[in-house]
């Protein structure tokens, strides 16, 4: 390969320095940041959408749930299609229809509509997330300049996710909600221009043909997608109704299925022998109950800063900064328990911390903002240290040749972890409190009961992330090992 700093269409080519491959990795950066601010950008204005589309709390959940979902069950099938159509490729279709899409909202105008809008804003991202870092790799031969440009990844992806609430609100302070979402076309935009201009294009010798597996893909969506809908239409229809049940046996049938086909299919997509491994099995276990642990209490608390409080989407995104602010900060001290400790120890230190946060949380709901900012600390300080060795754990054990699958599986797991995070606390609120949110503001009595279900909430989320950080912790290895995988 020939290093290069023009930037003319591509064929085959490296770069000599992060200097010289600024135009695509600026480009990549751009659309990895996009993906994951949409994860987090449209929660503070969640209450808005509610007061304008006349949305309950359920249909609110499925507002950030869709996305989530769709996302986190077609990683692994975006990552294999890229393998067989061309990676540069997928992430360009992605990128348009990720633009495109966002331009839709305009034409929205009831909850179902954005909910059906949110899906598929989740499948274009999923065509975009495990394409961005694979085509780092690209751009550099010096294995040196990769780590260093998957570093500048992760904190652009990271920033993304963690300042979506509080760039969300500050946009609602000037713009209609809408915007949060049309935005995303302009920015698609100049990453695809980037990306057409500066990513070398696949070579044929370095696609799979290899069959896709669709069937797989189906049957993980209908699985997560009617486990998630189960806790939905029980609230509305009634547990015992015929809509609930249904939709119970279908995910357990599906759930069924999807493993009957994925150890029978030749090329599965996702080969379910990997699970043997206990570290594996157990690295993405936690890493869900992290995930469920972020998205239900970002969902919870955005209620609760905006309508018990009445603060406005500036502030309470700004109420988000003990999250923004941990989560760069910690990075030094999970390493240090990875170092020091290893990953098992580390890892249920971690878990300690989520517990403890929530039950936290269970107990400073209604005791104010002091309160609920110690238990973000000390619930972000637990996230970032069983994300981080989780993730390490992950990938360190699988087989050289299969380090992709890995990262795919960890964002999977988190994915997963937020549809179901989001549902849990979705449904709980609407059970405990109200299922049609007020359109003005709310009553004292409203409030109480509204504090009081937060508190029986994040009470079952303490004991139900416990275990499952824990539960995954446990099979995790000795390993002092903190370099992060790229």
């Amino acid at each position: 390969m020939t290093a290069v700093t023009d930037f003319a269409p591509p064929s085959s080519r490296t770069y000599p320095s992060l200097r010289a491959a600024w135009v695509p990795l600026a480009a990549l950066c751009l659309a990895f940041f996009v993906e994951m601010v949409d994860n987090t950008l449209l929660s503070i204005a969640l209450p808005t959408i509610g007061r304008d589309l006349g949305s309950g709390t359920t249909a609110l959940q499925w507002v950030t749930g869709a996305y989530s979902l769709t996302f986190g069950g077609l990683l692994l099938t975006a990552g294999s299609l890229a393998d067989r159509l061309g990676r540069r490729r997928v992430l360009l279709v992605g990128l348009a229809m990720f633009g495109l899409l966002s331009l839709c909202v305009a034409a929205v105008n009831s909850a179902g509509q954005l909910i059906a809008l949110r899906a598929g804003l989740g499948i274009a991202a999923a065509a975009m997330a495990p394409i961005t870092n694979s085509l780092v790799f690209r751009l550099f031969d010096d294995q040196a300049l990769r780590m260093r440009a998957m570093t500048l990844m992760i904190v652009v992806g990271m920033s993304g996710f963690v300042l979506g609430p509080l760039l969300g609100g500050t946009a609602l302070a000037h713009v209609r909600w809408e915007w949060l979402l049309v935005v995303n076309a302009p920015i698609a935009l100049v990453a695809a221009i980037g990306v057409r201009l500066g990513v070398a294009a696949d070579r044929p010798e370095d696609l799979t043909r290899d069959r896709l597996d669709l069937p797989g893909a189906v049957l993980s969506l209908l699985t997560i997608g009617l486990a998630c809908y189960s806790l939905t239409s029980g609230i509305e229809h009634g547990w015992l109704s015929s809509a609930t049940v249904t939709s119970i046996l279908g995910a357990v049938a599906t759930g069924v299925a999807f493993v009957w086909h994925e150890r029978r299919s030749a090329a599965p997509m996702l080969d379910l022998k990997i699970f043997s491994s206990g570290t594996v099995r157990g690295a993405a276990i936690a890493q869900t109950g992290t995930s469920i642990a972020m998205a239900g209490v970002m969902f919870g608390l955005i209620l609760h800063f905006q309508y018990a409080y009445g603060w406005s989407p500036v502030r309470a995104g700004l109420a988000n900064l003990p999250i923004i602010v941990t989560m760069i900060v910690a990075t030094p001290l999970s390493e240090w328990l990875g170092k020091r400790f290893g990953h098992r120890v580390a890892c249920l230190v971690g878990a300690a911390c989520l517990a403890a946060a929530l039950a936290g949380l269970a107990w400073g709901v209604d005791h104010g903002y002091a309160a609920i900012a110690v238990s973000m600390v000390v619930m972000t300080i637990g996230l970032r240290t069983v994300m981080t060795i989780c993730a390490i754990a992950l990938v360190d054990a699988m087989p050289a040749n299969r380090t992709s699958i890995g990262t795919a599986l960890n964002d999977t797991a988190q994915e997963i972890g937020t549809s179901v995070g989001t549902a849990v606390v979705g449904t709980l609120i609407a059970a405990l409190v109200t299922t049609q949110l007020p359109a003005g503001a709310w009553s004292s009595d409203l409030v109480q009961s509204f504090f009081r279900g937060e508190r029986i909430t994040y009470a079952v989320l303490a004991v139900i992330v416990g275990l499952i950080a824990a539960g995954g912790a446990l099979t995790l290895t000795d390993s002092h090992s903190v370099e992060e995988p790229a």
